[in-house]
């Protein structure tokens, strides 16, 4: 049975009217090796045989690990409120809410989820509606752009390498440059943004500068010179974008204090279970003076007629459905229940419970740095860092994958993420948060030894067969 309603005659006209012999036609300007391609689907099979199909494929999926993998996505306790909540009909089924009188419900989540991080990061206005961390990152970029009227911005290579592919793609379309700030090679704030190479590049006269982009924590998980990064940026006339994550906003300085103009990250630790890539939450905040030029929804809290308490669409341009060039962003995936799940689990473990997540996440990682270096890992940077960081492991990719069959996922190995960063090539990036115990310390400090003792080894002349 057809989905739609239109005969071939119809169609044949639609064609007709618009100039084209055929609906490839209108997806020209896709690649053609990125065009969708026939489905090749297997034969039909019976609810019963597909149930077990659907249990066999599971059963592929590693539960069993003991993580220490962050890297942007991270692993916290959530409550069981969480789940309870966003389950209810009303919640899980709901989409945009263009007509207040009967999105009153939804209305109010976006509302809440706008309040908390306002009060999370400082800054004044917060927008719905971003698909992840990535996309928020590179939408902030562009409002750098919008509001300087400069083409050009800094991305630290602190900032995660998705986020820097991601701004680049939306860069790519247009006239908009993306350039690279390179990180401090050497000495005690190696791995860090390079602020006398960022102050260098803001310096041409040639290509002002309309927003710098740097991350804290980082990629690599340092904590970053934001204020000096911000100043810099201020004063060659430029915004300053702030990439947050946003558990270690309980313990470290908002956005808001150090002057950042556009706060923007990855909401998935709120909350969110972990996923293959999502669905997923992009914050994205900004002063004031900027709301204009902030895309997705804002939600405000007014009365009605009768003086009540009432949620309405504050601002949300409608260019973004009918006049798309003029649109401040095409992306606007409504990602209400995300940002309720974020409400939700800040709303259950209150502000000292973050802050209690975020100091016991940093505890462990001070306890799981110390057991590493023990088993002969050291840290590969000594800038401070929260709860991740890289260790130098020999050989690292390999170790990674033999830690696999010993039930333990020894975090990323950074070649995968930076194949193009030599300093990077022996090294693994691991996290603790919480939910870490110290038994799982001991079990990957026990494994991680045996595998630097194997490696040491190998490298022995006359010793490596045996080792085999």
């Amino acid at each position: 049975m057809a989905y739609g309603p239109h005969t071939d005659e119809d169609r044949a006209a639609m064609r007709k009217a618009i100039g084209v012999a055929s609906v490839d036609e209108l997806f020209a300007d896709i690649p053609e090796a990125m065009r969708a391609s026939e489905l090749r689907l297997p034969p039909p099979e019976s609810e019963a045989e597909l149930a077990g199909r659907l249990q066999r494929l599971s059963e592929r999926n590693r539960v069993d690990l003991v993580s220490f993998l962050g890297a942007g996505v991270y692993r916290h306790f959530i409550p069981a409120v969480v789940d309870q909540i966003l389950l209810r009909g009303e919640f899980y089924t709901a989409y945009t809410p263009y007509q207040p009188e009967i999105s009153q419900g939804t209305l109010q989540t976006i509302y809440e989820y706008q309040s908390m991080m306002a009060e999370l990061t400082g800054m004044d206005v917060v927008s719905a509606s971003h698909y992840d961390g990535a996309t928020a990152t590179a939408e902030g970029a562009l409002m750098s752009c919008r509001a300087t009227r400069r083409g050009r911005v800094l991305v630290s290579r602190g900032v995660h390498p998705h986020y820097r592919q991601t701004l680049c793609t939306y860069f790519g379309g247009g006239d908009l440059v993306a350039d690279e700030i390179p990180l401090v090679a050497e000495g005690p704030a190696a791995g860090t943004t390079d602020l006398a190479a960022l102050e260098r590049m803001l310096a041409d006269p040639e290509r002002p500068v309309a927003g710098v982009v740097v991350a804290n924590p980082s990629f690599l998980g340092l904590l970053e010179p934001m204020a000096q990064a911000g100043r810099l940026a201020h004063a060659a006339g430029a915004l300053f974008v702030s990439v947050v994550e946003p558990v270690s906003l309980a313990v470290l300085a908002p956005p808001s204090s150090y002057g950042a103009d556009v706060a923007c990250g990855e909401g998935q630790p709120l909350g969110i279970p972990l996923a293959y890539g999502g669905p997923y939450l992009g914050i994205l905040a900004c002063r004031e003076s900027l709301v204009r030029q902030i895309p997705g929804r804002l939600v405000g809290m007014t009365k009605d007629v009768d003086g009540r308490r009432a949620f309405v669409m504050t601002l949300r341009a409608r260019e973004q459905d009918i006049r798309r060039e003029k649109a401040a962003s095409n992306i606007c995936t409504n990602q209400a229940l995300c940002a309720l799940a974020a409400s939700i689990y800040l709303g259950a473990i209150g502000p000292h419970g973050l802050r209690d997540v975020a100091a016991l996440g940093a505890a462990r990682a001070a306890e799981l740095e110390l057991a590493l270096a023990e088993a002969g890992a050291p840290r590969l940077h000594s800038a401070p860092y929260l709860n991740e960081f890289a260790i130098r492991v020999p050989n690292a990719h390999e170790v990674h994958r033999r830690l696999l069959d010993r039930g333990v996922l020894a975090g990323l190995a950074l070649v995968e993420a930076e194949p193009d960063d030599p300093s990077l090539a022996d090294a693994l990036l691991v996290c603790a948060t919480e939910v870490t115990t110290a038994d799982d310390i001991e079990v990957f400090a026990r494994a991680l030894c045996d595998e630097i003792e194997r490696q040491h080894q190998l490298s022995l002349p006359g010793l490596a067969e045996d080792a085999r």
